[in-house]
């Protein structure tokens, strides 16, 4: 089933217009959540140019059907005098504007967020950046992988035998992104309150150490700065990758009290629950390797599946690492129409990640894929600004749109 397909309920954030500048990942993806939960984005790109996401992935362009998914994509020159003036018109218009130039850049442009809640005081201007838009870095050239290591995140991960590997991922992006939409949907709820808009400015940088837990206090109070550890935390136990008899891998989390004595008696070891060595979170954190070495010379013993089916059975949170085909393979991303079929002019049936979370009574839902390069400017230019004909083709033969 592909809920997409039924759902025509209008989105929680219908109503909501959103003027998306800004490239690649951390402001589109930004943009990306408000268009899945039924915001109207209209993504703003250079005449004949684009965003270079059109062009980004594994030898096909497949970031962007997704990125852009939702989106009316336009052509707008923001930088010529007239594009300047057509924009202001659209931020007349507009309840958001994001962007994710170098800061200073819409200043420079003239478009900077006093210009334009001139023109519209309950607007909301959303900037996402490396550093942020003040403080001695913010001028810099900030890309996400820069903030991961400032935020504390390349550090630790990896193996504690290299350096510092990073996320197969752009999650610096993605997390400043998450934030900005955080305080995106908060600015829209103080604006109902008092009618005024106001800037969100997410940093890469602080949207990393957002989620970086206690590590901080961690130094400060203890004098310990955490270490990488591979595929375990450390003193977290036991919560590893473990081997099977049919070469799989299966992860498993049991540091809890009471779900460590169920993976004791479903290994048939109850005494190890009570072994001074391991009856509480500190003392198996302290002998943390030690269990690792039993666990595993239980593990290696069973299959995979048989060893998942007893885990459940006793209540064992364990499972296989996934790739793309188990994810489309399993049957509960097929009950919850976690990936969905999108319809695309070039790819039959494209799939991708459907829209998260679920909202039970406004769910958002994905309308269609990324969309060509100026394909709806006769929907924008005509309808929402009321331009004719000859004021949309005059445009065009002068590279504004």
């Amino acid at each position: 089933m592909n809920s997409n397909k039924h759902n025509t309920t209008p989105g929680a954030l219908e109503g909501v217009r959103v003027l998306e500048l800004g490239q690649l990942i951390a402001g589109p993806f930004c943009g990306q959540l408000l268009a899945d939960l039924g915001a109207e984005v209209i993504k703003i790109e250079l005449p004949g140019r684009g965003d270079p996401m059109r062009d980004w992935g594994k030898g096909e362009p497949l970031w962007w059907p997704i990125v852009a998914r939702n989106k009316k994509c336009i052509t707008l020159d923001v930088r010529a005098e007239q594009g300047k003036t057509i924009f202001r018109e659209l931020v007349g218009k507009a309840d958001i504007v994001l962007e994710n130039f170098r800061p200073g850049t819409m200043e420079k442009w003239g478009l900077g967020y006093p210009e334009l809640a001139a023109i519209n005081p309950g607007l909301i201007m959303v900037r996402v950046s490396g550093y942020g838009q003040d403080g001695p870095y913010s001028a810099r050239a900030g890309y996400g992988g820069i903030g991961e290591a400032m935020g504390g995140l390349r550090y630790i991960v990896g193996d504690p035998s290299t350096p510092p590997s990073r996320v197969g991922l752009s999650i610096g992006d993605s997390l400043a992104a998450m934030f900005a939409t955080v305080g995106a949907l908060s600015a829209l709820q103080s604006r109902h309150r008092t009618g005024v808009g106001q800037v969100v400015d997410s940093a890469i940088f602080e949207a990393v150490l957002g989620v970086m837990e206690s590590t901080v206090p961690e130094y400060t109070q203890l004098g310990a700065i955490r270490e990488r550890t591979g595929a375990i935390l450390d003193k977290v136990a036991p919560s590893n990758v473990y081997p099977t008899v049919d070469n799989e891998m299966i992860i498993m989390g049991a540091n809890q009290d009471s779900v460590f004595t169920r993976l004791c008696d479903a290994m048939c070891q109850p005494e190890l629950a009570a072994d001074k060595r391991f009856s509480s979170h500190i003392a198996r954190g302290d002998n943390q390797a030690a269990l690792d070495e039993i666990i595993c010379a239980w593990s290696e013993r069973h299959e995979a599946g048989a060893l998942l089916a007893l885990l459940e059975q006793h209540g064992v949170p364990a499972g296989r690492i996934y790739r793309a085909p188990e994810m489309l393979a399993d049957a509960h991303f097929i009950a919850r129409d976690t990936i969905v079929d999108v319809a695309h002019p070039k790819y039959d049936k494209l799939k991708m990640q459907n829209v998260f979370p679920k909202l039970s009574a406004t769910p958002g839902r994905i309308k269609w894929a990324g969309p060509a390069l100026g394909q709806h400017n006769d929907e924008i230019y005509r309808s929402l600004l009321g331009y004719d004909d000859a004021e949309i083709d005059r445009l065009g033969e002068n590279n504004i749109i």
